[in-house]
């Protein structure tokens, strides 16, 4: 009695278990903190429980370890034994029995040694993880920036534009009342002259009326001296035209419409010139300086000094071999690399023929490779005749007239 009322006290003297600690599954009513879990029982311990591990010979030998929850789930289900080494070849917990049988042949440590691999790993990725969010978040701010500045260039471009789109619209309406006033003049001057004709005609009907009343009042005259007198003081006929030839002919209307159009186009070429000089001075700011780079050169191409020039050769040089050198097209590109936007001229002017235009770095320059954008170019093929842009199709440009130079801009 006197131990049971000992052990009674020291149970209740025990702490009760907290959250983050293991219960004894061998507690009555409140469980107890566990101090160790047995992997022969599949029990955890309080201190009072395990006192007959520590008594009694055959649970001695009981292997004990530090308190573990759910012990039933560390067991392996085919052979019942402690799952205490990891296979690497299948990333699986494994037993014992396991390593003599399906994973006979598979590389295999203990739990904790991998546990350490995994935790390094895992502190590795701690790192990583939090540079991968920065990284997003930078690249978000850098998307929002450049939304920003997109809507600034659209509401800048929609403005430009609505001006020069307005200034257009009048000039075409003050094509139209221009054309509708030519018309309506030439229409009142055929009107005028319509009706004076008329007037003219009405005119003489009223003289030709009167006389017409007269010669009919004298017609019933039978007074020989009466009528004879009457006759002698007739009026002589009023004088009229000979209307036979008179017409009034339709004003022509013929390239009345085509003249308008004529000067519509005129002033429409001057608002262009215009806007082509406002997109050229808007490109202009982005201009970059660049130079040849021999090193790129196909052996048939030659370079000037500078590096500001070249032409081709005709025949191959015998050039010291370079990964960056063309062997198959004849190219050459610039000692400078860009990205974002940029913008260059070129000089043409006399050359019976050429391609000019940007290429990404990582071209192939060894192999014969198809000039268009699918392998990374993007040109602009010209001669005397016409200008080609090269694609697949390739479009097929009017030249108006002799090539100059060619501006080449990337946004």
């Amino acid at each position: 009695m006197v131990d049971r009322f000992g052990t009674s006290v020291r149970v209740k003297e025990q702490p009760c278990v907290e959250p983050a600690e293991v219960p004894c599954d061998f507690c009555t009513g409140t469980q107890l903190k566990a101090v160790k879990s047995c992997l022969v029982c599949l029990i955890s311990y309080c201190q009072t429980h395990l006192e007959p591990h520590q008594r009694v010979a055959v649970l001695k030998k009981h292997r004990l370890v530090e308190p573990m929850d759910r012990l039933e789930d560390r067991m392996c289900k085919t052979h019942d034994r402690l799952l205490e080494l990891f296979c690497q070849t299948e990333q699986v917990c494994v037993c014992q029995s396991c390593t003599e049988t399906d994973h006979k042949s598979h590389p295999v440590v203990p739990l904790k040694e991998e546990y350490e691999v995994k935790t390094a790993q895992l502190g590795k990725i701690e790192i990583e993880v939090p540079q991968m969010i920065q990284e997003r978040k930078c690249k978000i701010k850098a998307i929002k920036d450049t939304l920003e500045i997109n809507k600034k260039d659209a509401d800048r471009e929609i403005a430009d534009g609505g001006k020069v789109l307005t200034a257009l619209i009048c000039c075409v309406e003050k094509c139209r009342d221009d054309f509708n006033q030519t018309v309506k003049e030439k229409l009142k001057s055929t009107e005028k002259q319509a009706e004076d004709l008329i007037k003219e005609l009405e005119q003489e009907i009223e003289d030709l009326t009167n006389r017409s009343s007269e010669v009919n009042q004298l017609s019933h005259t039978e007074d020989h001296l009466h009528f004879l007198e009457a006759f002698r003081s007739l009026k002589d006929p009023p004088p009229t035209r000979d209307w036979t030839t008179v017409e009034v002919r339709p004003p022509s209307y013929v390239g009345t419409l085509r003249r308008s159009l004529d000067q519509l186009e005129e002033t429409l070429n001057m608002e262009m010139k215009k806007l082509r000089d406002a997109e050229l001075k808007r490109v202009q700011q982005y201009e970059v300086d660049v130079t040849l780079d021999p090193d790129t050169a196909h052996p048939q191409l030659i370079l000037s000094e500078d590096g500001k020039q070249v032409h081709h050769g005709g025949v191959a040089k015998a050039l010291p071999d370079n990964p960056k050198r063309f062997t198959k097209n004849i190219c050459v590109l610039t000692r400078q690399s860009f990205s974002g936007k940029f913008y260059f001229e070129v000089q043409v002017k006399g050359k019976t023929a050429g391609c000019v235009g940007v290429a990404r770095e990582s071209i192939n320059r060894k192999d014969r490779i198809i000039v268009i954008p699918e392998n990374g170019l993007w040109t602009l093929y010209y001669n005397k005749d016409w200008l080609l842009f090269r694609d697949d199709p390739s479009v097929r440009l009017p030249l108006r007239a002799e090539l100059q130079k060619v501006g080449v801009f990337v946004d």
